[in-house]
């Protein structure tokens, strides 16, 4: 079978670990994304905007009878609301489908979603009736409008119309190199790290006691990346859904002085009290240009690097959040990834490729 790959969001952090992993695999890797950012080399970047339709189609057309043996879904659009949440992600769904779906037939389409699943959406964000920990699959959807299953629904009936596999892949809170990402909290922690060194200020922990004080873990891009590929691979994946993480789990209070450690700074004793990066590093904007002045730094625009809203978002949840693995492991993806490793391996990329001093 031929051995084109398609990824939707391919300059992220899901996209960019994604096609690296393709590449080093043999695959030829074609990518979508708005253009606005650098995608790893050897990919083949396709420019468009998904919530439209007959330019994507026309882009997508325009690959001389190219056709694709997987798609992967690793973008979404941040609206106002859920309800545009819902309108504007399915119609990207639907719309990437409608143009490629003709010629996946018995290939694959994966799509990648979160722990918002058993969650709720930010604007309802761990209210309701949240189901127990570790979060399993079976535990299906929640009563709530969710942005989530209008893609999957988008997804399994393309999948029917044209004759693909699917799987929908839920990772936690993701940690991984990419710029400019929306949801990025390696980066976010990276950045707020520095500011601290450099300003002489103690790293404090913004979000809430109960994370600080509860397991949790979270998903190295590197690994999704793989999981992505096994489930694209593997028939006792196809048609499935799964929580992806890296296999460990950690306690923040644990967690946080060591990459304090990492950067040659103090942690601040933890007492309770939420402080969110998104009120206290309002003013930052200046300090970080300076920084990047003097340091030779590749981005001066600190808001090209940090999204403190979702980790402010993730680390002040009151109760705790963690999945379980076991139907990959029955299923066969027996690979783990040490999330304080991680960490470490992205702060050094970060270094060596000047993003941070």
């Amino acid at each position: 079978m031929k051995k084109n790959a398609l990824i939707v969001g391919v300059s992220g952090v899901i996209g960019s670990a994604l096609a690296v992993h393709l590449l080093a695999d043999g695959a030829s890797v074609y990518g979508l994304s708005r253009g606005r950012t650098p995608v790893a080399a050897g990919v083949k970047p396709l420019t468009a905007d998904l919530t439209d339709p007959v330019a994507l189609a026309e882009v997508l057309g325009s690959l001389d009878g190219i056709e694709f043996s997987k798609v992967f879904f690793t973008a979404w659009a941040r609206q106002a609301n859920e309800k545009e949440n819902i309108r504007v992600n399915g119609a990207m769904v639907s719309n990437v489908l409608d143009a490629v779906g003709p010629g996946l037939r018995g290939g694959h389409a994966a799509l990648v979603t979160g722990l918002k699943h058993y969650l709720g959406p930010f604007e309802a964000y761990g209210t309701g009736n949240v189901p127990m920990t570790p979060f399993r699959e079976e535990q299906g959807r929640q009563p709530v409008d969710n942005f989530y299953y209008e893609q999957e629904d988008r997804l399994f009936a393309a999948a029917e119309r044209h004759g693909f596999s699917w799987s929908v892949h839920r990772p936690h809170t993701i940690i991984g190199f990419a710029i400019g990402n929306a949801m990025n909290m390696g980066v976010t922690l990276a950045v707020y790290a520095t500011l601290c060194k450099q300003t002489g200020q103690l790293f404090v922990f913004p979000g809430s006691a109960a994370q600080w004080e509860g397991l949790t873990d979270m998903t190295d891009a590197r690994l999704l990346a793989r999981h992505l590929t096994w489930a694209s691979d593997t028939a006792a994946a196809r048609n499935q859904d799964f929580n992806v993480v890296d296999g460990d789990v950690f306690r923040w209070k644990w967690l946080w002085p060591r990459l304090a450690e990492y950067f040659g700074i103090e942690a601040a004793d933890f007492d309770g009290t939420m402080r969110p990066l998104a009120e206290r590093m309002q003013g930052c904007a200046g300090q970080w240009k300076e920084i990047a002045e003097r340091h030779a730094l590749k981005e001066a625009n600190v808001d090209n690097l940090v999204s403190w809203w979702h980790t402010d978002a993730d680390l002040g949840r009151p109760m705790e959040v963690l999945a379980d693995m076991t139907k990959s492991r029955k299923a066969g993806f027996l690979d783990f990834q040490s999330t304080p490793d991680a960490f470490t391996d992205l702060f050094d990329k970060l270094r060596a490729e000047r993003v941070i001093p």
